[in-house]
């Protein structure tokens, strides 16, 4: 199955960089020279630590239509990098240990694979019965980094619950 990998929705990044805030819940976001990798959730690459600044601030990554949100912490650069537009994974990102997960349209988890294998893993959990798309996570920290859709999808953003305040 043909997909392609989604990053932040641009308006959430710009909104985050000019308030500080984040845009869907209102939270203060927190600024700090990056300790880790991450990645930036908007171009995809790693930070390169102990340089570049980093804004943390709380995301849901889920549909509108999920039964439940579950939003986190996620990171991106302080200032402006472009959003990651490529088809399949980025290769700077297999650095990082990943954890995709695999959701039906409520946001039901309908299966989950480390991500040694990404490309593979991706194909394999969309293909699944009910799947609608997967997120990426860092394996270690647990957090989002990005949305997977068949290619048959892309490009609703509905997902993005933008909410922007």
């Amino acid at each position: 199955m043909e997909y392609r990998v989604i990053a932040l929705d641009q308006r959430i990044a710009d909104q985050v960089r000019t308030t500080l805030k984040s845009p869907q819940y209102g939270h203060p976001a927190h600024v700090e020279v990056a300790k880790g990798t991450g990645p930036c959730r908007l171009c995809l690459r790693p930070f390169r630590t102990h340089e570049e600044e980093r804004v943390l601030f709380t995301h849901n990554p889920f549909p509108v239509t999920a039964d439940l949100p579950s939003p986190g912490p996620i990171f991106i650069h302080k200032e402006p990098c472009a959003r990651f537009e490529g088809e399949g994974f980025p290769p700077e990102l297999m650095a990082i240990p990943l954890t995709l997960e695999a959701f039906d349209a409520r946001g039901v988890v309908v299966g989950r694979v480390k991500g040694d294998e990404a490309d593979a893993s991706a194909r394999s959990l969309l293909a699944r019965d009910g799947a609608a798309y997967a997120h990426v996570r860092h394996a270690e920290a647990g957090c989002f980094i990005a949305r997977v859709e068949p290619l048959s999808a892309a490009g609703n953003q509905s997902f993005e619950r933008p909410h922007l305040k």
